[in-house]
């Protein structure tokens, strides 16, 4: 009779975590706030800046920041300067 051997199998790839999705409340209250959030970070900051480094100077997501950008464009409260924003 054989011996059976014992076969090891191949470790487990580490499964990667899904992405966390931010949750957007779209309503004119909540988008006049990201605006005024995204207003204040340019202000302090006094020059323009990405959309990234927008989302981290107000502690906001990509997402929010559009949306503020957005309400400000409107407004003609910002301007696009280089692929970043800056206050009009």
């Amino acid at each position: 009779m054989t011996e059976k051997k014992e076969v090891k199998s191949a470790p487990k790839a580490a499964k990667k975590a899904p992405a966390k999705k931010s949750v957007v409340a779209i309503n004119a209250e909540n988008v006049g706030f990201k605006a005024g959030d995204v207003y204040n970070a340019l202000a302090a900051e006094a020059k323009a800046l990405t959309v990234a480094e927008i989302a981290k100077a107000a502690n906001i997501s990509t997402e929010e920041v559009y949306l503020g950008i957005g309400w400000l464009f409107k407004e003609g409260k910002v301007k696009g300067e280089n692929d970043k924003v800056a206050l009009a």
